[in-house]
This record gives structure tokens, sequence and C-alpha cells, in this order.
């Protein structure tokens, strides 16, 4: 089994192999992978041997937290075909075979979930400001309801989607809520909806609540950093226990990029003004760049998408050479194809005994 491994050169300050807090949990590096969807399934919904045996490797390279795919609130949501669904029968028992098997490597893993649309009946992706107040507790219900099966199933946390396009994330967002009730208006009353879910998940699971949020976005009227910094300080004072910062359309936005990311400043922005851990998200390939970021930034912990599907154990050999790239050629077809594979490379298989 691999541990957490002390930091090597003692030149740097930080390095991303570090063995860190993240809140109440211990983590064996600053490397968070995170998830997009899932494609390796049965039509019935269930894991497969190959999802297990991608998670494993991914557990055993020294990473140190998961996040899973996403997780469809709704089985006829736009993803759920490339998602599981907390509604198939034997979500409880397989999820609680992955995190068994992930904690045997002492890596904790959240459950990401999320939905796109909302449908009722003949109604389909209805807008925010057309759902009712029913609707809304329908929302809270069902996200209550999956934090109660997660939990049961042995997450060590939820991840709430509130960033790229998601349901949620419109619901926040003053280009696309326009509603005139307690919902709609301040910045506190569009985030009504995500602060009464996480009152309740915290009084009734032992889960750690994790928000990811985007930082900005490009629609007239929208989300800009200073609004996202108002509702990061809202989040940690209505029990949120982390903050992963992202933007819509992360892949594409992150493709063939050299330049500084823009998520580095709004993520140290976000930093100041909460108590809680941050997670810069997307935009690193590179174990110099990352160490980089942690000893020119107040930025403690970066996820990484991409290049798990490149290579689920490629930590491994960053460990080993001390100067890793990935192997991730940023072709987005994983994105474009809605698979969690890599068309470019095979991953290789982790002999994790």
């Amino acid at each position: 089994m691999r541990h957490a491994i002390p930091n090597k050169r003692a030149d740097i300050m930080k390095d991303l192999f570090d063995s860190v807090k993240f809140g109440d949990l211990k983590l064996n590096s600053r490397i968070v992978r995170t998830g997009l969807w899932e494609s390796q399934r049965e039509q019935s919904g269930n894991l497969t041997p190959e999802i297990y045996n991608r998670y494993e490797n991914i557990a055993a390279s020294g990473v140190g937290l998961i996040i899973t795919e996403l997780i469809s609130l709704y089985p006829k949501d736009s993803f759920s075909k490339y998602s599981h669904t907390p509604h198939f029968k034997q979500f409880v028992r397989e999820m609680k075979d992955l995190t068994d098997l992930v904690h045997t490597y002492d890596v904790p893993i959240f459950a990401q979930v999320g939905f796109v649309q909302f449908n009722k009946k003949a109604n389909q992706n209805m807008r925010v400001e057309d759902i009712s107040i029913d609707d809304i507790r329908k929302i809270q219900t069902d996200y209550i309801i999956t934090a109660k099966k997660l939990d049961f199933a042995g997450f060590d946390g939820i991840q709430i989607a509130l960033g790229n396009y998601y349901f949620l994330t419109r619901f926040i967002n003053p280009h696309f809520n326009t509603r005139d009730d307690e919902y709609g208006g301040s910045t506190f009353n569009r985030l009504k909806i995500v602060l009464e879910i996480i009152k309740v998940i915290k009084d009734n699971t032992n889960l750690h609540v994790n928000v990811r949020l985007n930082a900005f976005d490009d629609q007239i009227n929208g989300m800009t950093v200073d609004e996202t910094v108002e509702i990061a300080k809202l989040l940690e004072k209505y029990g949120a226990d982390s903050i992963q910062v992202t933007r819509p359309r992360s892949p594409q936005f992150f493709t063939g990029q050299n330049k500084k990311n823009p998520l580095i400043e709004a993520s140290e922005e976000i930093i100041s003004n909460v108590n809680i851990p941050v997670i810069l998200g997307g935009g690193s390939s590179s174990q110099n760049q990352i160490n980089k970021i942690l000893n020119t930034t107040n930025i403690d912990f970066i996820s990484m998408q991409r290049p798990f599907v490149a290579d689920p154990s490629f930590l491994v050999e960053w460990y080993v050479e001390g100067n890793g790239e990935s192997k991730c050629r940023t072709c987005n077809n994983c994105y474009w194809k809605k698979t969690s594979t890599c068309h470019v490379n095979k991953s290789p298989t982790l002999n994790v005994d």
C-alpha cells in the first residue's frame, strides 16, 4: 500500500506529494482527482470491473482525494446515459464496494451529484423561473435522499454541482434566475435553495459537503468573481466544508492554454475570504507547474481530470521521476465522445498487489 511521502526537496516549501489536512480529512497529497462522466457501465447502470479497476489504480497512485464521475440525480437527465444514478437498485451496495476499495489506500472519496435538466411530466428542461415551490422542495428532497444513500455507501463527502452549466448553477446565476419570490433577486435568495440543502445534509449525515462553483462566466449580467466570493462566504456560513473552483465549459477553456490560468487569481480571491479549503480546478499538466503554483500562490489543492483519463496511475511516475508531465494531449475526445477512456493513449494497468 502506498502512503504519504515526505517532501524530498528542501528548497520547496510546498510539494504536491505533501501529506495535508483537508478539513477533518487527511490527504496523502495535494492532488484531487475530479470526475466528469462515466461511460464504462452496463446497461442497467451497474459498476463494471473496469470501473473498479480504474478507481483502484487512481487510489493507489498517490492521489489525495477522489471525486467521482457525475452521479446524475435524475435517471432521464441529459447526461444520465453517461452517468450513474442513485435510482438503480444496487446503487448503495455497489458504491459501498467502491468506497471500501478506495479506502484500502487511505484515500477519501466524494460523490459528485448534479443534474442539467429539470423535467416534470410533459414539461421538459424547465426554466429556473418556471419551477414552483413544490418543485424546489422536490429537488431538495431528492438531493437529501441521495446524500443519505451516499452516507450509507461509505462516501466521505458529497460534491454539489454548482459549476459548469448544471441546473443549480443556472439557478444561482442572475442571468438565468429572474424569479421575483424568495428564491430570486439577491445573491442570498438565489443561493437559498442550496443553503437549505446543505443544512439538512449536515444535520442528518456525516458527509463532508464540497461545492463545485464557477469562478465567473461570460453571460451578460452573469456571475462575476466578486459575487462568487460572496457566494463562497455564504456557503461557508451555512455549512459547506470546502469549495472547488471551476468555470463553464472547463475542458474547452483549458485546451492548448499556455498562459496563466485565470482561475488562479479567482481562487486566491476566494481563499482570502473564507476559512475552508479551496481547490483550484483544471489547467495543470506537469509536476513543475503544480509546484510553482503551490509555492507562488496561497493555493494548497489542485484538481485534475483529463490526466487521470490518459493514465490513471500517472502520479506514480511523477513521484519516481520528479519532473513528470501528463500524457494528456488535450484533444478533448474523452469529453466530446462522452467516454471515460483516452483516445490517444491506452491507459496502462497498474499492478496494485
